[in-house]
């Protein structure tokens, strides 16, 4: 069986000399934090599906962002006994102030520091994301 695929982007700013990562709460099921992420439609690639769910899901386009497309990485895992694979790559806002829109999939935001992001997060494997990200953003910032 092939998995799932999705991607999306983990979104950082920075604000009084501290990164923060945009999280988005779920409007529907456990209300879980994530970046913004979602489904990669047939005949799509990883790349445009992430552009577009992070415009769905937060109202940021491409020119909003500083994207690292050489910073990625996949999450593989398994969601209801199917096997998923979503890929992230790290963006930083341009302007830290930018107001973030969501849309009904989310109902909630938050900017966190790494920490409190990994802990809101709550799944081990995107601790370990958040953690690597948060030491490619230092090089980049």
């Amino acid at each position: 069986m092939s998995p799932t695929r999705a991607a999306g982007l983990v979104i950082f700013r920075q604000t009084n000399q501290i990164i923060q990562f945009l999280l988005l709460q779920t409007s529907y099921g456990q209300h879980h934090w994530t970046p913004p992420k979602g489904h990669v439609d047939p005949g799509e690639s990883d790349w445009v599906t992430a552009l577009r769910e992070t415009q769905e899901e937060a109202g940021l386009s491409e020119n909003d962002l500083e994207i690292y497309k050489d910073i990625s990485k996949a999450l593989n895992y398994e969601v209801k006994g199917k096997p998923k694979v979503v890929v992230y790559w790290l963006a930083k806002l341009k302007n830290p102030d930018q107001a973030v829109t969501l849309s009904d999939e989310h109902q909630d935001l938050k900017w966190l520091p790494l920490q409190q992001a990994q802990e809101i997060s709550g799944f081990k494997d995107m601790q370990n994301l958040l953690a690597e990200f948060y030491d490619s953003a230092l090089k980049v910032v």
